[in-house]
């Protein structure tokens, strides 16, 4: 087979390698070349995406279901990975875990209140969706935390935390994971007081545009890794990947629903 696949990370630049790694196996086993660019703007308005330009996509689920209420019929899902973790329960899903300064005195989410807080952007589904959702649904009042600042992306803010720049944040619990695997010294420096979720696990979509055949060999294909990809799944923690469904995004567009009312 000999078709260039354009393909972007609308994900955290730590699992970048991974994503790669898996498209090398696609390569390897389809004989597919591909070209992974890490996204820097929000999908719903990134020009490529927007043309259909693209092929393939690791994207959150939230920004995914928002997108295909505006432009249906583009995209659908392939898979999803299922974390290894016992927290994971053998399924595609994810937390966010609200994180703190290992020396702070704050022990829970009330404990915040006043507090600085910051996020990666405000399409995130674990930075930002399910910490708003879930102070509404708290009764919590809108001005809860004393200061919120953008931080741009996940890594970021864990620094920002670890340093002691601000107070809180709440990140996708993959991504502190990876970033915990990657710098162990953090570990002494930050503490989770809340974990959100869970919630279904960002997929990989594929563009209808590829045909029905194409994307069934792909989907097929990752769920059946080689070991030489299994290898890579184990070193960050992914035990297989899962098919999933469009309509398992459906309960984060209804809670980003009740925070944007």
């Amino acid at each position: 087979m000999s078709k260039k696949l354009h393909v972007m990370s609308y994900l955290a630049p730590n699992w970048f390698g991974f994503y790669q790694a898996v498209l090398t196996y696609l390569d390897r086993v389809l004989g597919v070349e591909t070209q992974l660019i890490q996204g820097e703007c929000d999908p719903l308005d990134d020009p490529m995406l927007l043309q259909d330009q693209l092929d393939l996509a690791f994207i959150c689920g939230l920004p995914l279901i928002r997108y295909c209420r505006v432009v249906p019929n583009q995209l659908q899902t392939l898979v999803a990975p299922v974390m290894q973790a016992s927290r994971y329960q053998n399924l595609p899903i994810y937390f966010s875990d609200v994180i703190v300064n290992a020396a702070s005195n704050v022990t829970c989410l009330e404990d915040l209140e006043g507090k600085t807080l910051c996020y990666n952007d405000p399409g995130s589904n674990s930075g930002y969706n399910m910490l708003h959702h879930r102070l509404i649904s708290s009764g919590h009042p809108k001005n809860f935390f004393g200061q919120v600042v953008q931080s741009g992306y996940h890594q970021r803010s864990i620094r920002w935390v670890a340093d002691g720049l601000m107070d809180c944040a709440a990140i996708d619990s993959i991504v502190l994971e990876q970033e915990l695997r990657d710098f162990p010294d953090l570990s002494s420096h930050l503490r989770v007081v809340e974990v959100l979720g869970p919630s279904p696990m960002p997929p990989l979509v594929v563009a209808q545009h590829l045909g029905e055949s194409l994307i069934q060999q792909l989907q097929l294909t990752l769920l059946q890794p080689d070991a030489e990809l299994q290898a890579v799944m184990t070193q960050v923690g992914v035990q297989r990947f899962a098919t999933v469904k469009l309509e398992d995004y459906d309960v984060l567009g209804r809670s980003w629903s009740v925070t944007h009312r």
